[in-house]
């Protein structure tokens, strides 16, 4: 029913049915309420209006009925925030087994880029039935990933990563907004969701590619010289990142952490910020000397290690680790 209606988006995602169902609870909720409003309002206005003659009298309060307008209302905004935070959770936490897509915001496009390594321009391919886990940043400004059949939105920030995830349920092509102004272009920041069914996505996927995109990481940290300190062996000045991802990392301060996209992210641009527990804090700076594609790519590269029972020195990184002069006189000696 509520697909025909003209001013209802389309349905394509597992969210979007129940996030219309909360929506159409409000909606309900908010007209019986104005009604009921309305209604005291006129019936009052007509049966206490001034008469002539007739002496106003003291009305005393009722305490069943003022506890009646509390105690209703109480539970029925509590049942809208339980429920809306079912939805809110469900909506912010990516299945295990999501396929990962980098986004990166500028002025004014989308760049993504999958993790198998195929790059696109204000146009996403996903498959039919699979959970699709964004992983997002901006290069400039704050933007807002915004796909109404999927009923999701996301912002983008500058300077860190944020995330969000969909699962289509049904082929086609659907739009894609910025939903935060962005500047003098923000209307044109628009591109599509292209739904495949699975044997047209996995032959689009075949059409070309760089590669994996944790393999284009591998050869970055590579030629940081990123190897010389973030050694399989106990010679490293940085710790190991094999397996690092997903775990939690003592800090100097005593502090635990846990090693994700962002904690990653902010250990190549800012070392300093988090130093790990036994460590000193020699590694230098990255902001500036990489660019966002890069970083997710170098990202993509420490969560591969954790996937993987090779050590975090691959077939690029230990060519890049023989021909180091001196072991820790390149850059990247210390990931915190």
């Amino acid at each position: 029913m509520f697909d025909n209606f003209p001013l209802w988006p389309e349905r394509a995602s597992t969210a979007a049915g129940n996030v219309d169902a909360l929506f159409i609870f409000l909606l309900i909720v908010s007209g019986l309420m104005t009604l009921l409003i309305f209604t005291a309002l006129v019936y009052f206005a007509a049966r206490y209006r001034h008469r002539r003659g007739v002496l106003a009298e003291q009305i005393e309060g009722s305490t069943p009925l003022e506890l009646t307008w509390s105690v209703i209302p109480f539970f029925v905004f509590m049942a809208i925030f339980a429920w809306g935070a079912a939805v809110y959770f469900k909506g912010r936490t990516p299945p295990r087994d999501s396929t990962e897509v980098y986004v990166v915001a500028k002025q004014w496009m989308w760049k993504l880029e999958h993790a198998e390594g195929q790059r696109e321009i204000n146009e996403l391919h996903v498959p039919v039935g699979r959970d699709v886990k964004l992983i997002m940043t901006s290069q400039d400004v704050i933007h807002s990933f915004f796909v109404p059949a999927f009923r999701m939105k996301q912002d983008v920030v500058p300077g860190r990563y944020t995330v969000a995830w969909f699962h289509a349920t049904k082929a086609g092509t659907y739009h894609l907004f910025c939903a935060e102004y962005c500047g003098t272009q923000h209307s044109g920041m628009i591109g599509s969701i292209v739904v495949m069914e699975p044997s047209q996505f996995e032959a689009w996927m075949n059409g070309g590619t760089t590669g994996p995109l944790s393999v284009s990481g591998e050869k970055i940290f590579a030629e940081l010289g990123c190897v010389t300190c973030h050694r399989g062996d106990a010679q490293g000045r940085g710790p190991n990142l094999q397996g690092i991802f997903g775990k939690p990392v003592q800090l100097e301060n005593g502090r635990t952490v846990t090693a994700d996209e962002n904690y990653i992210r902010e250990s190549i641009l800012d070392p300093g910020a988090k130093i790990v527990s036994g460590f000193k804090p020699v590694m230098p700076t990255f902001q500036g000397l990489v660019s966002e594609e890069q970083l997710n790519a170098l990202v993509a590269y420490v969560k591969s290690l954790s996937h993987s029972l090779a050590t975090p020195t691959g077939t690029a990184a230990a060519t890049a680790q023989d021909n180091s002069k001196a072991p820790g006189s390149a850059p990247g000696s210390q990931v915190q």
